[in-house]
């Protein structure tokens, strides 16, 4: 749910349904609509004012649009936390987590760094690593779909800045309000835990563009166009787990950091970048035809019987269609940490995607991109994580988790 907090609006507004084209930079699909009250003026609420209710079945930040802003995080569990520690931990993030996507002030670390702002969209959303049950003495409640990734073919991951026991993905559309809140629950995470690795991304941000349009990427290609929608009839099983128990209406979450060799692909001409996507640059429109939302034409060929979308283009690697009907949510954000020793910038996507089964999502269609994707040549996969994302709390009882600690 998305409520304002400032005079003249509701305290509720409720969410219209959640969007598609949630990949990087992609900020449309749901619509907010207000209340009535009377006498209220007309319009969407102050950026500032938007409240994205963290209950339910699933953990905020999964279905909502993109935020401007967002902080990702992983924590390592002390060695004498153990499944206590834990509990206490996740009792205490359940708390904080609720006051702060409402706007309020934490009850224990509070640091006034956003005192001044509204909750301005703030999700939390929190994932365990396989490496948790270990040192939780929960071995035995590790779902068979937390396997750790495979090694892919041109991988570079940096470990210490991989996996985790506990991953935080925050998202904001105000940087400072996404700040606030992961020191808070940096702090509060002390001594049960501490942090592994942290990143920050960003994206587009919202009323930035005349209409709601998919966002660009840094490669300056429209990124998310066939991002799977609610409104789909097997969306629910592509993205929600159904098992274990405690993971009924949970998802997993695979992070991968992926730098973009930008000045390697800057210096193409425009024509050969869109050969290696599959889409014109200018409007996200297929090689095959259309606009952006035609479905892409696999089989159509150019006057010279040429494929319209070549064999190693992007979007017919990672075609659906070509890949068993795998699909997975993607909802990652752009990153600029400025240049590496060479002076090429240290910038690219901090990759997020929410499935059912890794092994039927990300996997597949990784592994063949990382064979036969033409655009993998621009591309460094620096840092990986998979995480499974308990599911939401219901009417505030309880806490993340609960059902996988107490069960």
């Amino acid at each position: 749910m998305t409520s304002t907090r400032e005079s003249g609006f509701s305290r509720r507004a409720l969410l219209g349904g959640a969007g598609a084209g949630l990949a990087v930079g992609a900020t449309g699909g749901a619509l907010a609509r207000a209340a009535a009250v009377p006498g209220a003026p007309s319009g969407p609420p102050a950026l500032g004012a938007a409240e994205v209710d963290h209950q339910g079945p699933h953990q905020a930040g999964i279905l909502q649009p993109q935020q401007a802003r967002a902080q990702l995080a992983a924590f390592d569990l002390a060695p004498d936390a153990g499944l206590g520690g834990l509990r206490a931990l996740l009792q205490q993030w359940s708390r904080t987590i609720a006051r702060l996507t409402s706007g309020e002030p934490a009850t224990s670390h509070e640091n006034q760094i956003a005192l001044d702002a509204g909750p301005s969209s703030l999700t939390v959303t929190v994932g365990f690593g396989a490496t948790l049950f270990d040192k939780a003495g929960l071995a035995d409640r590790r779902p068979p779909a937390l396997t750790p990734l495979p090694d892919f073919p041109l991988d570079a991951i940096d470990r210490a800045r991989s996996d985790g026991d506990l991953w935080v993905q925050i998202g904001a559309d105000d940087a400072l309000v996404a700040f606030h809140a992961l020191r808070v629950l940096q702090q509060q995470a002390a001594p049960a835990a501490s942090v592994r690795w942290q990143m920050a991304g960003f994206a587009r941000t919202p009323g930035a563009t005349a209409r709601p349009m998919t966002g660009r990427n840094l490669m300056g290609q429209v990124d998310g166009t066939n991002n799977p929608e609610p409104t789909d009839p097997d969306f629910a099983a592509r993205i929600f787990a159904t098992g274990p128990d405690w993971m009924a209406g949970g998802s997993y979450a695979v992070l991968r950091r992926i730098r973009m060799l930008l000045d390697d692909w800057e210096n193409l001409p425009t024509d050969r970048q869109e050969r290696f996507i599959g889409r014109r640059k200018s409007d996200g429109s297929p090689l095959s035809g259309g606009t952006e939302s035609t479905p892409v034409d696999l089989a159509k060929q150019n006057p010279d019987g040429t494929l319209a979308i070549p064999a190693d283009a992007h979007v017919r690697v990672a075609a659906p269609a070509a890949n068993g009907g795998a699909a997975m949510l993607r909802r990652g954000f752009s990153y600029a940490d400025g240049v590496l020793a060479d002076g090429s910038p240290d910038a690219g996507l901090l990759f997020v995607a929410f499935q059912a089964d890794p092994a039927r999502g990300f996997v597949p269609v990784q592994q063949k991109l990382a064979r036969g994707d033409g655009l993998s040549r621009f591309l460094r996969h620096e840092a990986s994580g998979l995480y499974a994302v308990p599911p939401g709390v219901r009417d505030g009882a309880g806490y993340l988790g609960q059902a996988l600690l107490e069960g």
